[in-house]
């Protein structure tokens, strides 16, 4: 392995690239993914989601200003389902629809600021031929899957507020679009990692990690954790499993396997849109998750320990706070906590996957 340090380089060979400083600016927008996703958790759990009716990419920066601005957009807010169904009934006043109204406005705000904190950086480094060959390309695509982020997004906002909600009286977003819009800003999280640790590879001349059969089953496992986890936020899944200590976890409603399944519109549905089987399915999921992650783990402990060890702390952490999420009743720090945790147990799963690819790539080495 190639421990030179990058003072020590050659600078004919580098010349304007800047990798380590593109790398850190990469992992500091992966540290605002994460934050993104802890301030959708507050959003959802708080049932903000809906508060703003209108897409307004630029002037929706600023929040209502005036007291008529606040009860023109109080009024729209009077016309979709969520409020005529659950919130209207309930006695909803300005007050209360101001603090709903805060964490949307917060959450497309930190998208709005991610955006700017992505393409002017990325910019600059262009013009200054800071990009290394062959980077650019990838630092585009994710640049459009931020883009994109956005719109998934609204989609999903559309499908609580939209003419498709008025129908059935939809109080809620669209799990679908839910899980689309969380898995999309996941797999932007883990290029992020991927990409800064390929280019940290690059400053020091080692070989890009390539991504084997093993690695790939590992994210796979974990991304249908990640997803059945969307699914449950989705469709407030976390609610069903029963009341107290025990009857909660490990058990469902006093039983390991719950009643109330619906198989009436056919197993697909039941698997993707049925609350008590998502439920069930996400938490023992869970240690198939961990099973797999162990196994990388191992396989890292002998080079790279320092990973092994992350890895171990993510999962371990997040199993219980999973468990604590549910004895609790959905608390809402709690769960937040669980979302987050759930990122970095991504982010950590990246790093060792990358961390295997590379090592396999290394001459003389033995594929295990």
């Amino acid at each position: 392995m190639n421990t030179a340090t990058i003072s020590s380089l050659n600078p004919v060979r580098y010349g304007s690239e800047r990798p380590i400083a593109l790398s850190r600016w990469l992992l500091m927008m992966a540290t605002l993914v994460v934050l993104m996703v802890a301030v959708g958790g507050i959003t959802r759990l708080t049932e903000s989601g809906l508060s703003i009716t209108e897409w307004k990419p630029v002037t929706g920066a600023l929040p209502p200003m005036s007291e008529a601005q606040w009860q023109a957009e109080f009024d729209a807010y009077k016309q979709i389902p969520e409020y005529i169904e659950v919130n209207g009934p309930a006695g909803m006043t300005l007050a209360d629809y101001k603090f709903i109204y805060f964490w949307e406005w917060f959450h497309r705000l930190l998208g709005r600021v991610i955006g700017v904190a992505f393409a002017l950086p990325l910019a600059w480094f262009w013009v200054r031929k800071a990009i290394p060959a062959g980077y650019k390309p990838r630092l585009l695509a994710l640049l459009a899957l931020g883009g994109l982020q956005g719109v998934f997004g609204w989609l999903m906002v559309r499908s609580g507020t939209g003419p498709d909600a008025m129908p059935d009286m939809r109080t809620d977003v669209s799990h679908y679009w839910l899980s689309i819009h969380l898995m999309t800003a996941l797999f932007t999280l883990g290029g992020l990692v991927w990409t800064a640790l390929d280019l940290r590879n690059w400053a020091k001349g080692d070989p890009h990690a390539g991504l084997g059969r093993f690695q790939t089953g590992v994210l796979l496992i974990v991304a249908v954790q990640l997803l059945y986890g969307a699914w449950m936020a989705g469709l407030n899944a976390g609610y069903v499993a029963g009341g107290g200590w025990f009857d909660s976890w490990p058990l469902m409603q006093g039983a390991l396997f719950p009643d109330g399944i619906d198989w009436s519109l056919g197993a697909i549905h039941a698997f993707t849109a049925d609350p008590f089987l998502v439920h069930f399915i996400h938490r023992w999921w869970a240690w198939v998750a961990v099973a797999a992650l162990v196994v990388m783990a191992r396989r890292l402990r002998a080079r790279f320990r320092h990973i092994s060890v992350a890895i171990h702390i993510a999962f371990g952490t997040q199993i219980l706070l999973g468990i604590a999420t549910i004895w609790t009743g959905m608390v809402l720090w709690v769960a937040v906590a669980h979302q987050i945790v759930g990122a970095l147990v991504l982010a950590c799963a990246v790093w060792g996957a990358h961390a295997l690819g590379f090592r396999d790539r290394m001459p003389g080495s033995v594929m295990k």
